[in-house]
């Protein structure tokens, strides 16, 4: 490049909606004034959500930009969410939760889980089940909310949180973080991208009515169309349907029906699943399906016919290709949200890969001589990212025990990778969940989904026979009474929103 290794001043973002404006937010308020942001959307362009779940990682992003979270839930429309509630999945008549935080406490050098397994061997289907050791769990069953950070004065954690909320409000909400001294929006289309001859980088973008805007740095932001880093550059697409077969969704809007749960719920179809997303104002709900199973009318006809509440509006269909670019980045371009891969979301994962990607491109900040090695870098973990959240999603189909419908047939015969099989045998052989690296999902997130899918292991860790049978009663016994009890003082989840971020309209 002809000027190399000097700061990086200009940065445009090609798209708005959640991924823009959350990068847009975040990247002005890490480097302030060392950068100009230049956002680029159009209002001609829709969004994709009908009501965004999401992980408790989303709380980082209120703490890093100082805003308070009861202010992000009146202004999105949103509520809290605990878990995700699993119905049909393992077989049919199944429902089970992943829910967030800690699931009972550990007992020497041993996770929880291997003196649940002892006391479930013992047992039977008499003992208790994995989720009466979950605060979270129970407060999801029991529909309640509160910030509670510990249970009283025990070492116990309290509830761990994640929002629900409409995507498109939380965007402005974003917006309007943003100072208007180091971020700019321009209303437009983006209809044609100007490369350097001499080595390929993107030069400027034209809009549809003449404007050009030249930038250093350009993140994309556009969606589905990967408008910058397949549509100019051609980074590449690695599709993953062949281990994730759903490629269509329907969504719809819908009213809000009593009860307000604290928790989504994503509930089995017949060839694939529905979510069901409780806002303040109203539903989101989605019918992800694969089209080689159903047709569209069908798929339409199904979200329908399993809504809580009047439909708002018509369905509108989504299709995509469940996967990843080869390159996030590439040259000058960073590819976040949509544009750098499609993860259904099954468990709420979309946001949080947004985040994430900011976070990392912030920890591998270029200057302009976009040094092949942050590159690489970036690259190797984002991809590093997806492929471990792809296994637990994965997971989900593949140990489905459903025969009942083509669709799950095809589910209970798939190829699984490598790194998913040996998560599972490690797990089936000694009830052990070996969490590689930083990937995402804990191992209390893969114990919740691997035993509610009726993966179970063959035995536990030895050291858990090593407590007395009395002693592991009263173990066990006092951690279901201490959550039962602080569980009974919680409000319940509507009155908790009543009384702290109810939205004024």
């Amino acid at each position: 490049m002809a000027d190399t290794n000097t700061p990086i001043r200009r940065v445009v973002i090609v798209g708005g909606g959640t991924a823009g404006w959350i990068c847009a937010a975040l990247l002005s308020r890490a480097l302030g004034q060392q950068i100009h942001i230049h956002l680029i959307e159009s209002d001609a362009i829709g969004t994709v959500g009908v009501g965004e779940a999401t992980i408790p990682q989303i709380r980082h992003i209120n703490q890093f930009l100082g805003v308070d979270e009861r202010e992000v839930l009146k202004a999105s429309q949103g509520t809290f969410k605990l878990g995700i509630q699993f119905n049909d999945w393992g077989r049919i008549g199944d429902s089970y939760l992943h829910a967030f935080g800690d699931i009972g406490l550990p007992h020497g050098l041993i996770p929880f889980q291997h003196y649940w397994l002892r006391d479930r061997n013992r047992s039977g289907e008499n003992a208790p089940g994995l989720w009466a050791y979950s605060p979270n769990a129970q407060a999801c069953l029991s529909g309640r909310m509160a910030i509670m950070e510990r249970l009283g004065n025990t070492p116990m954690t309290g509830l761990r949180h994640a929002y629900h909320f409409d995507a498109g409000l939380y965007a402005q909400f974003l917006r309007r973080q943003c100072p208007s001294d180091s971020v700019t929006r321009t209303e437009g289309k983006v209809v044609d991208v100007r490369l350097r001859g001499e080595d390929g980088y993107i030069e400027s973008v034209r809009l549809e009515r003449g404007e050009t805007i030249e930038g250093e740095l350009f993140i994309d932001c556009s969606g589905f169309r990967g408008l910058l880093i397949e549509q100019a550059l051609g980074a590449g697409y690695e599709n993953w349907q062949h281990w994730l077969p759903c490629d269509r969704a329907v969504t719809v809007a819908s009213a809000r029906v009593p009860p307000m749960r604290p928790y989504t719920q994503a509930n089995a179809r017949s060839a694939g699943w529905q979510w069901r997303i409780p806002l303040q104002h109203r539903s989101g709900n989605g019918h992800v399906y694969s089209s080689r199973y159903l047709s569209d009318d069908e798929a339409t006809a199904t979200l329908l016919e399993n809504l809580e509440g009047e439909a708002l509006g018509e369905p509108r269909l989504l299709r995509f290709a469940t996967g990843r670019r080869r390159r996030f980045w590439y040259r000058n371009c960073v590819a976040i949200g949509l544009a750098a891969g499609f993860m259904e979301p099954l468990e709420s994962t979309g946001i949080h890969l947004i985040q994430s990607a900011v976070g990392r491109l912030l920890a591998h900040f270029p200057d302009t001589g976009f040094d092949p090695v942050l590159v690489e870098a970036y690259n190797h973990s984002t991809a590093f990212e997806y492929e471990r959240i792809r296994d637990f999603l994965i997971l989900h189909y593949a140990s489905t025990q459903r025969t009942d419908t083509p669709f799950w047939r095809h589910c209970a015969r798939l190829e699984r990778p490598e790194s998913l099989r040996n998560k599972i045998a490690m797990f089936r052989a000694s009830g052990q969940i070996f969490r590689e690296g930083d990937e995402l999902f804990t191992d209390v997130g893969w114990l919740q989904v691997l035993v509610g899918q009726h993966v179970l292991p063959r035995t536990h860790h030895p050291l858990a026979d090593t407590l007395p049978q009395e002693q592991l009663d009263d173990f066990l016994g006092n951690i279901r009474r201490l959550i039962e009890r602080a569980v009974t003082t919680m409000p319940s989840h509507e009155a908790f929103i009543e009384r702290h971020c109810r939205a004024s309209t």
